[in-house]
C-alpha cells in the first residue's frame, strides 16, 4: 500500500472515512457502512479490509473506556465462539475467490446490512427472538463472516443485542466489547494470512487516529443537533451510491 500513490481526492476521502468510524462509535448509526464500499473502491476488496480493521479497533477502544461497566459478559460469551467460527469460513472464503468477487461479496453484505438496519428502524416495537442457543450460533457465525469479508456485521449483532432488551448502556457497553474483541483478533489473520495490514498501511492508520477522535467529537455533536431520521436517510443514500461501485 504505497502512500505516495493517493491523489488529493483520495486522501480527502480516506480522512472522511477516518472520521465517520469515530462517527460511527458515538451514536451515528450507519456512518461505518458508508466506509466500506469508499475504501474498498480506493484500496480494492480486500486490502480495504485490512486497512480499515486498525482504524476500528482504536475507535473500539475509545467506547470501550467510555462504557467498559455496562459490558453483559454472558452475552458475549454466548457469541464469541461461533463468531469465531464464522470469522474463520470468511478467512477461507477470501482466499478462493479473487479481488473483484470480493468487491462484490462486500457490497452484497452491505445491501443486506441496511436492509436489516431500515428493517429495525420501521419496527414499532423491538423484535422478540427467543433465547436460544442456535439463535446465538446463527447471529455468530452471520457475523463472524461478515465482519471478517467486510467488517460489516454491525447492524446483524445490533438486533440480536436489542431483541435481547439490553437497557441501552448495557447494549453499548456490550457491543462495544464485542467488537473490540473480534477485531483484535482478526489483526494476526489479516497480518499473516491475509497480508493486509502492511507497515505502510500501519503508518497511514496512525496517520488516521486524529481524524478518528475528531469524529468521535462530532458525532457526539451530530446526534444533539440534527434530527436524526433526515441524518440517517442521507447515509443510507450515500452507502447505497457508494456500494453500487462495487459491482
Amino acid at each position: 500500500m504505497d502512500l505516495f500513490s493517493l491523489s488529493p481526492v483520495e486522501w480527502g476521502l480516506v480522512i472522511l472515512c477516518a472520521m465517520l468510524v469515530g462517527m460511527s462509535k458515538t451514536g451515528v448509526m450507519g456512518a461505518g457502512l458508508m466506509v466500506i464500499p469508499i475504501l474498498a473502491g480506493i484500496f480494492g476488496g480486500k486490502l480495504s479490509t485490512g486497512f480499515l480493521l486498525p482504524m476500528l479497533s482504536v475507535a473500539d477502544i475509545f467506547a470501550v473506556r467510555y462504557y467498559n461497566r455496562h459490558a453483559q459478559w454472558p452475552f458475549l460469551v454466548k457469541l464469541l465462539p461461533w463468531t469465531l467460527g464464522g470469522i474463520a469460513l470468511g478467512v477461507w472464503f477470501g482466499d478462493v475467490i479473487s479481488d473483484q468477487q470480493f468487491k462484490t461479496t462486500i457490497g452484497v453484505i452491505i445491501f443486506i446490512c441496511l436492509g436489516l438496519m431500515i428493517w429495525r428502524d420501521l419496527q414499532k416495537n423491538l423484535l422478540a427472538i427467543p433465547n436460544h442457543w442456535w439463535i446465538s450460533a446463527l447471529t455468530g457465525l452471520l457475523g463472524g463472516f461478515a465482519t471478517m469479508i467486510g467488517n460489516a456485521a454491525a447492524p446483524i449483532m445490533a438486533i440480536y443485542l436489542l431483541s435481547m432488551r439490553l437497557p441501552k448502556n448495557d447494549y453499548i457497553g456490550t457491543a462495544a466489547w464485542l467488537f473490540l474483541i473480534i477485531n483484535l483478533l482478526k489483526i494476526p489473520l489479516h497480518v499473516f494470512i491475509w497480508h493486509t495490514i502492511t507497515l505502510d498501511s500501519i503508518k497511514m492508520n496512525a496517520m488516521m487516529i486524529p481524524a478518528i477522535a475528531v469524529g468521535a467529537v462530532l458525532g457526539f455533536r451530530i446526534v444533539r443537533i440534527l434530527p436524526e431520521r433526515a441524518y440517517r436517510i442521507f447515509l443510507i443514500v450515500s452507502t447505497v451510491v457508494s456500494a453500487f461501485f462495487l459491482f
